[in-house]
């Protein structure tokens, strides 16, 4: 992959694609993430004893889910390169119509959401301000009681759409059981190639700058129209939309009273794209943020080939505080994956951090819907819990 990534940077794209496609001739390895207790990265706190917890077997098949791909083939026949195109780096996008060689997989049509219940609405809209403009989709509850309500927003991963991110986390349906507004910001290809949120351009790492202004913006837009409670606005992410989820979080902790990171980054962990291969492979640099710290959910996969799992130490670490104790469960979800989650608390019991480390997955929205994509239904519920560890937070304590 590194000989892959320079002749790439030195503009050699099919050198590069031909390089990785031969590396379909070896066998397939099941690739396993280094417990919690063994990764390197900081952590706030001690981290407890994982050494018990069960480790996949070494010679099974990792679920489909969690399988790490060495490229995807559009239905038109363009190849694309994960490994180059996560997180908005530049993929060749070769055409190979017709190509018949194990280990990839033929993308099918992007869902257009999940259905709407009579009541309910799903609209569609717009912001424009001096960053730019962008589109998004709103969620309201067919039961939105009267007066102000919370508000969520969901940044999608790379190469979906809000419609679909709507489909795979079922964030929909869960807003009809606890009534919010759901805010789907959207990406355009215009801003990135491949529709990611640009968490490792310096541009768009700041307060009222870049992307962060524009989803900021965007917020004060549907408080403007709509009845939305000013203390419980919480933001969450999957991979770069994790990525830009935890830069909201520290540039607007006036706005978010918390975030959830799902197989992202922390804030900072890259400033260009060399630094952005480095941090998704190994973890960046982890610096103590200027304000409050946010509290923070996070969901990381073990086995997760496309973000090292040290990232979501890193996140926790940067939004850690003094004087939190730690606890820590083990589950498993029948017929699905084992979890270790960690919680740090303050005096008075509220958990201030919240991790969830996933035995066996990848890089997936965990106990997410197969109508979406990036979704692992083998849980545990990330949306659930997400949900619940907002439950707890909002500005005013």
């Amino acid at each position: 992959m590194a000989e892959a990534m320079k002749l790439t940077r030195q503009g050699r794209l099919k050198e590069a694609a031909a390089l990785l496609q031969g590396a379909l001739n070896a066998p397939a390895q099941p690739q396993h993430g280094p417990s919690a207790q063994s990764r390197p990265g900081p952590t706030a706190q001690p981290r407890p004893d994982l050494s018990a917890q069960p480790r996949p077997d070494p010679t099974a098949q990792p679920h489909a889910a969690a399988r790490g791909r060495i490229f995807d083939v559009d239905p038109d026949g363009t190849t694309h390169f994960p490994g180059l195109k996560s997180h908005g780096l530049k993929s060749p996008g070769l055409k190979t119509p017709g190509l018949k060689t194990p280990g990839f997989r033929t993308r099918g049509p992007r869902p257009v959401g999940p259905a709407t219940p009579a009541g309910a609405r799903f609209l569609s809209g717009g912001f424009s301000g001096a960053a730019g403009e962008r589109k998004y989709r709103l969620y309201i509850p067919a039961n939105l009681p009267a007066g102000p309500v919370p508000l969520l927003v969901m940044l999608h991963g790379c190469t979906q759409t809000p419609e679909d991110f709507a489909s795979g986390t079922r964030m929909n349906a869960l807003a009809e059981e606890t009534p919010r507004l759901v805010l789907y910001p959207g990406q355009t290809k215009a801003a990135n190639a491949q529709r990611c949120w640009n968490w490792f351009k310096p541009g768009d790492q700041a307060r009222d700058r870049g992307e962060p202004a524009l989803i900021a913006g965007m917020v004060r837009q549907i408080m403007d129209e709509h009845a939305v409670d000013a203390r419980r606005i919480h933001a969450a992410g999957l991979s770069a939309g994790g990525a830009a989820a935890a830069i909201m979080g520290e540039a607007y902790p006036d706005i978010f009273a918390a975030v959830g990171v799902h197989s992202g980054l922390a804030c900072g962990a890259a400033r260009d794209m060399p630094s952005a291969f480095a941090a998704m492979k190994g973890g960046g640099p982890v610096r103590t943020p200027a304000g409050r710290p946010v509290p923070t959910i996070v969901f990381h996969a073990d086995r997760d080939a496309t973000v090292h799992p040290v990232n979501g130490d890193q996140v926790i670490a940067r939004a850690a505080a003094a004087g939190l104790r730690t606890s820590t469960t083990r589950g498993e979800v029948p017929g699905g994956h084992g979890y270790t989650r960690i919680c740090q608390a303050d005096a008075g019991g509220r958990v201030l951090l919240e991790q969830w480390l996933v035995h066996g997955g990848g890089h997936a929205w965990a106990g997410g819907d197969t109508a979406g994509s990036y979704t692992d239904p083998r849980g545990p519920d990330a949306s659930r819990a997400m949900l619940q560890f907002f439950a707890q937070h909002s500005l005013e304590g």
